[in-house]
């Protein structure tokens, strides 16, 4: 391969972008002007081509004719006839036109159901491969650290552990169906100050190693992810897209990552634009090139003729360049592009089929949450006041990378382009024997009062009203949640969290469903309101799902895979602090302590915990102990309970969490049913980063709980962890395992 060869495969290009109307890319519209047509582009070859399918509105034939074409283009007209790798963004499903709209991450998160998630993912990736695409840009594995965040949505929420699962679920879903996952974002990103998008991070080391970063190596190691994409932040001052240590350092050389880094798009060029780092193009490219950024996306910008000088020159090693070559031919050798006869192949694929909708309803329905109930719910008939402004409004149900909230907006004449019940027709196909009437109230994130006089009237004359509240995502400000759409506080947006007041203050019981992204400070409203469910943005079967909660057809199992605060501002902190963290009554006169703890979900029957038992009462700091709980269904209803195993280091050389989830499982039991549920914890699982800044397992006392929540915890006990210090390698134990046996009566 020459040299202007082996660059152009660290490149890529992004067809049809300097016609796209409107941003689907942070300030997309600044860099399309700098693009080059695609024949030029292709020239010496390619390595990726960007979002064929998600770039404007195409049917599943057309889009992969397009592939077809273009791919034959590269192999036909170039020296090389190397085809490219096509990716596709599909963080809720194939972001493309008339593909099914999953649940967001976080509603994943809540359905703490692995299995489900990797099953999802694969109908995912198996639509994706018939397309003719390659590789998905997802999962997001940042997890979070503010509630403001605009991103919150498109996380697995505020536990490394449950990340981890999830997003390794996820990971193994996409790679099993011949899809290339790409974790993001490495690493930080969700750490912003004040959780504002692209914000600096201002983090320590050991809240990078203990928080940040174990999903990342977790998606690697259990879940088998090729690609990592390097994050727009900057840590303490180092751009992620420039940080050796980073990307090199920790991802390869500690971890043994063999796949290819990504940039995320634009982020070689923000080196310059954004973060200051760098003077011109060429400079720009030689530093994430340098640090182990492998390919450029989403367009070549800064990997081109500039980089082929400073090389030729001798300012930039060409072994940098081939090391990067390297790898990404591996990859496309991987995915058959290399081999002799190669030709390109799509199939005939129904992107919203029975089969994924079904899925879809799954994950919609586990990952409802039940935060409180008077014994209001289930819903009967009667009189019905369904008023709120996501009551109505299908595209509530969507996160800001579907389809339908992310391109779709600047094209209305073609609709939503799959079929997304409201929950108020929802409801009315779920309870044909009730009187349903509807009052939108407000907007959603507007200052408009106008509707508040018909929805309070309407919940006087009614026996029960639904307020149905929360967010619209969008991207960039276009939203409530989403991209680009941070808030300054933890109010529901716009005058929403008036209308409530208005409504909740009548005689009139009131049920309030929160549908959104990020969780919304409720504490005003918990003490009068007959029931309040949070549904986290439920994808295009939410509506059913939500409406099959409220009847009573579904039971409800979701947990809370983030807090609900209490108050809009003033803690924004998650559960995973050390004791100065919680509330200091004489101390601090702000009190943190949310309205509804990490974990936390009710449902329509009754669980009880007994009998706690530990295998040892110590072990050395290589051993591992069994943790086993009795745990009830003492009510009248069949139902799936998740329980949780938290863990507190006692006594460590660098504070603690309080709580620390080390373990979960969905555990189904019939009314009157017993299990024995156990957890095979390993000493591993315990460890933490110490003042030496290495993973250590250190000998003291650890405490285990077992319950529903991470604040209500029936059973506890402890053990020692007895022997020397440990420093662990990359051959840790990363997970805890769990049998369910059932208990004969």
């Amino acid at each position: 391969m020459t040299l202007e060869e082996k660059i152009a495969q660290l490149g890529s290009s992004w067809p049809g972008n300097e016609e796209l109307n409107g941003n689907v890319a942070p300030m997309q519209d600044v860099f399309a002007r700098g693009g080059v047509p695609f024949e030029q582009a292709r020239a010496n070859g390619i390595g990726h081509v960007t979002r064929v399918f998600g770039t404007a509105p195409v049917s599943a034939a057309d889009g992969a004719a397009r592939v077809v074409a273009l791919q034959r283009e590269i192999v036909e007209q170039t020296r090389l006839g190397i085809p490219a790798i096509v990716h596709e963004e599909c963080l809720t499903g194939f972001t493309t036109y008339g593909a099914t709209v999953y649940p967001t991450s976080l509603a994943w998160a809540a359905t703490f159901d692995p299995g489900l998630v990797e099953r999802m993912a694969g109908a995912i990736g198996d639509d994706m491969r018939r397309a003719g695409a390659h590789q998905g840009l997802s999962p997001v594995l940042d997890v979070v650290r503010d509630y403001r965040w605009g991103r919150v949505e498109e996380t697995l929420g505020e536990d490394p552990y449950l990340v981890g699962r999830l997003g390794s679920a996820y990971v193994r879903g996409l790679e099993h169906a011949g899809i290339i996952a790409t974790l993001k974002h490495f690493a930080g990103y969700s750490a912003s100050r004040a959780a504002r998008n692209h914000a600096p991070v201002s983090i320590g080391w050991r809240e990078l190693g203990d928080v940040i970063l174990p999903p990342f190596e977790m998606a690697i190691r259990d879940g088998g992810a090729r690609s990592v994409m390097a994050a727009y932040v900057d840590l303490d001052g180092v751009p992620a897209s420039a940080h050796e240590r980073l990307l090199t350092g920790i991802l390869r050389d500690e971890w043994g990552f063999d796949g290819v880094v990504v940039s995320d798009y634009w982020s070689i060029a923000f080196l310059k634009t954004m973060h200051g780092i760098a003077e011109d193009v060429g400079q720009t490219g030689a530093l994430a090139l340098a640090a182990g950024v492998d390919v450029e996306l989403p367009d070549t910008l800064c990997y081109g003729k500039e980089l082929v000088d400073l090389v030729r020159s001798g300012e930039v090693d060409e072994s940098v360049v081939d090391r990067s070559v390297r790898r990404l031919l591996r990859q496309k050798a991987e995915l058959g592009l290399l081999d002799e006869g190669w030709v390109p192949e799509v199939s005939e694929v129904d992107l919203d089929s029975p089969r994924n909708r079904a899925i879809a309803r799954e994950v919609a329905e586990k990952s409802v949450v039940l935060l409180a109930n008077t014994g209001v719910l289930p819903v009967g008939a009667g009189k019905i006041a369904v008023v709120g402004p996501c009551a109505d409004d299908p595209l509530a149900f969507l996160g800001c990378y579907s389809y339908p909230n992310h391109v779709l907006p600047r094209y209305p004449e073609l609709g939503r382009g799959v079929a997304v019940p409201s929950l108020l027709a929802a409801l009315r196909a779920e309870l044909p024997d009730a009187e349903i009437v509807a009052h939108q109230g407000c907007p959603i994130g507007e200052e408009d009062r106008s509707g508040f006089a018909d929805a309070v009237a309407a919940t006087q004359e009614a026996d029960l009203c639904v307020a149905v509240v929360g967010d619209r995502a969008g991207m960039f400000g276009e939203g409530t949640s989403g991209e680009g759409c941070d808030a300054a506080d933890l109010s529901l947006p716009g005058v929403q969290d008036e209308l409530l007041s208005e409504l909740l203050a009548t005689p009139t019981p009131v049920v309030v469903v929160v549908v959104s992204g990020r969780p919304y400070a409720l504490g005003a409203h918990a003490d009068r309101a007959a029931a309040l469910v949070q549904a986290f943005l439920p994808g295009e079967e939410g509506g059913g799902a939500l409406a099959g909660v409220l009847s009573g057809r579904v039971m409800p199992t979701g947990k809370l895979p983030v807090q609900v605060p209490r108050l809009a501002g003033g803690s924004p902190g998650t559960y995973l602090h050390p004791p100065l963290g919680g509330n200091s009554e004489g101390i601090s006169n702000l009190d943190p302590t949310p309205l509804f703890p990490f974990g936390h979900g009710i449902s329509y029957t009754r669980y009880e915990y007994s009998d706690l038992r530990l295998s040892a009462p110590e072990i050395p700091t290589d051993g591992e102990v069994a943790v086993s709980v009795q745990v009830a269904n003492a009510g009248d209803r069949a139902g799936e309970e998740i329980v949780q195993l938290y863990l507190h280091d006692v006594c460590a050389q660098v504070t603690r969490p309080v709580r620390q989830l080390a373990g979960f499982v969905r555990v189904a039991l019939a009314p009157g049913e017993r299990a024995r549920v156990t957890f095979g914890l390993h000493a591993d699982r315990t460890s933490f980063i110490g003042l030496n800044l290495r993973r250590i397992v250190e000998p003291g006392t650890v405490e285990v709980f077992v319950g529903p929540s991470s604040a209500d915890l029936p059973c506890s006990a402890s053990f020692d962890l007895t022997g020397p210090v440990r420093e662990l390698t990359r051959d840790r134990v990363l997970t805890t395992p769990a049998t369910v046996a059932p208990i004969a009566s």
